[in-house]
């Protein structure tokens, strides 16, 4: 598939029989064999000290070795799926990180590269990379554009406190609920899908709050979010894209891990009430 001027390519075999100018290879393997068709090797780091990694190194390591083959000024790369078996972390996660990675780099960086290839040994791995993959990349190009991205976040307030929903997908963490708005919704219709599909609560006395911009603000890509406060009205319940929901008393807020930037917009909303409580 092709993302700007890269071409992705998913493919089921031994990554150092490619003929590519370079490979990854990530700390956590233990081969010591070496491509005799690559140019070099890209070392990165995927794991802690503790032998164990998290989106965040991914991420990282995905990034990293597309510069580093960048700098060196190649023109094809080939990716194993990093993370994979780390500690139990999932090749569907794995894939997904390195979908948005790839992504942002091709669609932003000026760059040699011109092929990127995700080499699976495994027919098992190389069905969920092919899968997880391509259905993520086709959604961003086809379905949501060039970006920026309009999105919604909603601060449901309850007497017990503030509605929080835990992210299936990466990014992970703590999250207001939200997403994307669709073509010829409204910001306010939007937040009210989004509500009901992640929390099952109707919204009341809706009003919008503030809206974040900062390119930086998600890591996948460039998204511009309205936040929306709404009284929560009926019984609170996750819905099927999130893994989990609770209520969170005011006071716990800032105790959490959150995703995006969502921890500097819940301290503007309790800033916000403190101000209005004088």
């Amino acid at each position: 598939m092709k993302i700007k001027n890269v071409d992705l390519e998913i493919v089921q075999g031994d990554i150092v029989e490619l003929a590519v100018d370079a490979i990854v290879k990530a700390d956590n393997t233990q081969s010591e064999e070496n491509s005799q068709q690559a140019k070099h090797i890209v070392y990165v780091g995927i794991v802690d000290k503790e032998g164990k990694t998290d989106e965040h190194q991914i991420r990282k390591a995905c990034a990293d070795a597309l510069l580093q083959a960048s700098d060196l000024k190649y023109e094809s790369v080939a990716f194993p799926a990093l993370g994979y078996g780390v500690s139990g972390f999932p090749a569907v996660a794995s894939a997904k990180i390195m979908a948005q990675e790839i992504l942002k780099f091709a669609k932003f960086q000026e760059s040699s590269i011109k092929r990127i290839v995700l080499c699976l040994f495994e027919e098992e791995l190389y069905q969920i990379f092919n899968q997880t993959v391509t259905g993520y990349v086709t959604h961003i190009q086809d379905d949501l554009g060039n970006g920026p991205y309009t999105t919604v976040d909603a601060i449901i307030e309850l007497p017990e406190g503030i509605v929080v929903i835990e992210r299936s997908n990466p990014p992970y963490g703590w999250a207001l609920p939200g997403g994307f708005v669709d073509c010829g919704e409204s910001l306010e219709d939007s937040v009210r899908r989004e509500a009901k599909e992640e929390t099952n609560l109707e919204l009341e006395d809706l009003r919008q709050f503030h809206t974040y911009s900062d390119p930086s603000r998600d890591p996948r890509f460039h998204t511009v979010s309205t936040v929306f406060i709404a009284k929560g009205k009926g019984t609170p319940q996750f819905g099927d894209d999130a893994k989990g929901l609770k209520i969170v008393p005011y006071e716990e807020l800032l105790n959490l891990e959150y995703a995006f930037d969502h921890k500097d917009v819940i301290r503007d909303y309790l800033a916000a009430l403190e101000k209005r409580q004088r």
